[in-house]
């Protein structure tokens, strides 16, 4: 693992973790880690210095060498490690990267044409600044064979236990993540992570409306419904949405009763007809169809994740609800 100016310890603790510490309860060979740098480095806003670890020629010895990242992926890597991964690269290594390390991997040239991924607050500077990759931004990590890439600080968890699955087998990854006490696998994408705040409307027209549908969106609104509250004709209504609010009515529609959704959810509602209903999305199919395309993950996997562990254990803890027979129904 390359570490350079500014580098994150959080990533750096998650490799000497899962690659460096010695597991003879497994029973097999692990990995030969080594931290390596191109001189003192000091790591992220100062916290500590690292010294008397390896020189960059540790690189050469490397069958995966792991890109550093650093918080303000702007900041140019040192010219000394882009040549380190290029000649990597160019002798066949397996290349890794954790968050904004993408962009140490992109400025050495690497990931041109290739599938990659990294952290979604970055994803459009990326993709301005390296158009020749394919970045794939909803993803927790991608694996394009011998370049491989995770988005986030914590989805360097994920990508360091699948390349543990690769090579060792699903057993040990199993093993080795019950150690961690984490999940071996994530469902979702980092879509589920993403903020969403509310779009700033520059003209305020619109602003009554936005503000009388959100009272009212466990009924059946259309975009006729707004566009007679907003006393304007559908064409005009969709013209005004996409030049105050970016997007078109039934999105933003659709949005708003998704949000309401995860706060219900959050709020450990057990019923997902419930859920359903007071969001105006009707019934649970499209309830699960609509959050897992904002959200990339099921009702009931947003709720574990994200629920209040005190509301969350009620869940489960609950009886199934009483469902009434009559007496002629018992007859039959």
């Amino acid at each position: 693992m390359i570490v350079d100016d500014g580098s994150n310890p959080f990533e750096l603790g998650v490799a000497t973790e899962l690659f460096g510490l010695r597991r003879p309860e497994l029973g097999r060979p692990w990995y030969d880690f080594t931290l390596c740098a191109p001189g003192e480095v000091v790591m992220h806003a100062g916290m500590f210095r690292m010294s008397g670890i390896a020189g960059l020629e540790a690189v050469e010895r490397a069958n995966t060498v792991i890109a550093p990242n650093r918080p303000d992926p702007e900041t140019p890597p040192a010219p000394a490690v882009l040549e380190a991964i290029r000649r990597a690269a160019g002798r066949g290594a397996r290349l890794v990267s954790f968050c904004t390390g993408a962009f140490t991997l992109a400025a050495a040239g690497v990931l041109d044409g290739r599938r990659a991924t990294t952290h979604w607050r970055w994803a459009e500077l990326f993709r301005i600044s390296f158009p020749s990759v394919r970045l794939q931004p909803d993803v927790l990590f991608v694996d394009d064979g011998d370049v491989l890439t995770a988005a986030g600080s914590a989805a360097a968890l994920d990508l360091g236990l699948h390349l543990i699955r690769r090579d060792h087998g699903a057993e040990v990854a199993n093993a080795v993540s019950r150690r961690l006490v984490f999940a071996v696998h994530r469902d979702g994408g980092q879509r589920q992570f993403v903020e969403r705040p509310v779009p700033e409307i520059r003209n305020t027209s619109l602003a009554p409306v936005l503000a009388w549908a959100q009272e009212r969106l466990d009924r059946p609104l259309t975009v006729a419904d707004l566009a007679a509250r907003a006393a304007v004709s559908p064409a005009t209504l969709h013209r005004r949405f996409q030049s105050e609010v970016g997007t078109t009515p039934l999105a933003w529609l659709t949005s708003e009763r998704v949000a309401l959704a995860c706060r219900l959810l959050e709020r450990g509602e057990p019923s997902l007809d419930v859920v359903a209903r007071a969001t105006g999305l009707g019934t649970t199919a499209n309830l699960r169809t609509q959050l897992r395309r904002q959200t990339g993950l099921t009702p009931s996997a947003y709720r574990e994740r994200f629920a209040e562990p005190v509301r969350r254990a009620r869940v489960r803890a609950s009886p199934p609800r009483a469902m009434a027979i009559s007496p002629v129904a018992r007859a039959r």
